[in-house]
């Protein structure tokens, strides 16, 4: 092999050619430095692979391959209807592909691989598609004023974007961001977590093979206190597009402000869950599992404090209980039974053993769960399994702190305007969902309700389609759907004189 890519065989079988450099003008290429570090497989916590680490110098040479991209006639002049079938072919590129890809996201972040199969590539080409539709329709208007005046928009790309995604969802955070990008005419910078590199880097090998120029899109593998930092400050950059926690998100913040960067930030979330009395349980408490357990818990929407009515609380726990025990099967990430696999990494691991520990010396009820998993192969691994707690006071850790991982926190409330309250009472903004069968009650709620996103008698099953995002301190902009389309171009008014004279 070469010395930017190496040969490796997944738990699964299946054999493949890994690209372990940085990809910039559509070649992989040795970090500056020659740094290198390690990708570790969670669920048996040994080394996949190394990667080449970017550093401020890698930085600046991509940053010069896009924006050498942004005037290149091959990208600037592309008729915009051509731009979308290159979207088109590189999804169909990704379907062709799509059990090495998902082979990959599941050794390299432990999911399931089902779900990395049915669930995630379905989402990063059907998002691709999206908004290949999008890219020749993304225009301006004619605004009337006077009879001397013409005047009208222009809907132009912003520049080079730099894009930073988190290791939860590694190739579909990618294509939510690559797709408006894209669909807009930008050119980009995308910097994969340093925890689950190697998905992006086999999705590079097939945007050269669909026929994107050149320095339209660079991936830099590397730590985000060297690589994304030098990418938020550097000056050759127009924006920044980033998902990942509220704390990262406010350093970002304070980073962009140097230049005055446009950014777009989806950070982290404590998203409550009610439960009124009139509410199906059984659904409910069904829908309640996937909104925290899905994912290993490793979701920023996920509904992670649920508030139940008091005079249903004793059943919709009971039930709850149930389902869990019943459907959260804790183990292999490549067997077909698997529900959650492994956390991503010992970090995560230990984070989340910490909230349990927190929870029981703060005096919440320790129901279900609550310490590691040893029972799947050999015993190592950063399997937890599925916690719940309950009988969990406002003031608590486990209710207030955003915890990211298999655990869940719940409460009772006592009336409406309690849940609502309840609900409200917390610095993150970013998804909810309802429980009840009353249609008044349930629009109500949803409005009354400070998020992004509030999910009616369901929870979690976003679209590709529909806005996601948050506000308060779960971030600013929105992502997908027309929505999305915002964050990656920009207004340019042009005034045309039609005589007036001075």
């Amino acid at each position: 092999m070469s010395d930017v890519s190496v040969q490796l065989t997944a738990p699964n079988g299946r054999s493949y050619t890994q690209p372990i450099g940085l990809f910039i003008n559509n070649e992989f290429v040795k970090s500056k430095s020659g740094e290198k570090f390690a990708s570790i497989n969670p669920s048996n916590e040994t080394e996949i692979t190394s990667v080449y680490a970017a550093g401020a110098e890698d930085v600046d040479v991509a940053v010069a391959a896009a924006r050498k991209a942004l005037r290149d006639p091959s990208w600037k002049l592309l008729p915009a209807t051509d731009r979308g079938m290159l979207m088109m072919k590189l999804a169909d590129l990704i379907d062709q592909h799509k059990e090495t890809l998902a082979t990959i996201e599941t050794w390299d972040n432990g999911k399931p691989y089902s779900v990395s199969l049915n669930d995630d590539l379905g989402e990063v080409s059907g998002t691709l598609r999206y908004y290949a539709g999008w890219a020749d329709k993304v225009m301006g208007q004619t605004i009337g004023t006077t009879p001397a005046k013409f005047a009208y928009t222009l809907r132009q790309p912003i520049g080079v974007v730099g894009q930073i995604i988190p290791w939860n969802f590694p190739l579909a955070m990618a294509a939510w961001k690559l797709g408006p990008a894209l669909a807009c005419g930008n050119t980009i910078v995308l910097k994969p977590a340093e925890q689950t590199p190697l998905s992006i880097l086999y999705l590079a090998n097939l945007i050269k093979e669909a026929g994107f120029p050149p320095g339209v899109i660079n991936i830099l593998n590397g730590h985000g206190r060297v690589a994304g930092s030098a990418l938020v400050t550097h000056p050759g950059i127009d924006k920044v597009a980033f998902t990942g926690s509220t704390l990262t998100g406010k350093e970002i913040m304070k980073m962009a402000a140097g230049t005055m960067k446009n950014v777009t930030l989806e950070t982290g979330g404590k998203s409550p869950l009610l439960v009124f009395q009139d509410a199906d349980l059984e659904q409910a408490a069904k829908w309640a599992h996937i909104g925290i357990m899905y994912n290993q818990g490793q979701v920023c929407t996920a509904t992670s404090r649920i508030l139940v009515h008091d005079s249903v609380y004793d059943k919709f726990v009971n039930i709850f209980k149930e389902v869990v025990a019943t459907t959260s099967k804790v183990g292999d990430p490549f067997a077909d039974d698997t529900f959650q696999g492994p956390q991503v990494t010992k970090t995560q691991y230990d984070r989340v053993l910490s909230y349990i520990e927190s929870g029981k010396s703060e005096g919440a009820k320790l129901v279900s769960g609550g310490e590691p998993y040893k029972n799947v192969g050999d015993g190592r691994g950063f399997f937890i399994a599925p916690t719940i707690f309950t009988n969990v006071k406002d003031n608590m850790r486990i209710y207030r702190e955003e915890v990211f991982g298999p655990f869940v926190a719940i409460a009772s409330f006592t009336s409406e305007d309690d849940a609502v309250t309840r609900a409200n009472d917390t610095t993150y903004g970013l998804g909810a969902a309802v429980f009840t069968r009353d249609i008044e009650r349930a629009h109500r709620v949803a409005s009354e309700i400070e998020a992004g996103m509030v999910w009616i008698n369901s929870s979690n099953d976003s679209d590709f389609r529909i806005p996601f995002g948050g506000v308060k301190q779960s971030g600013i902009g929105r992502e997908l759907g027309e929505a999305g389309l915002d964050a990656y171009s920009q207004i340019k008014a042009v005034h045309v004189n039609m005589g007036t004279k001075l």
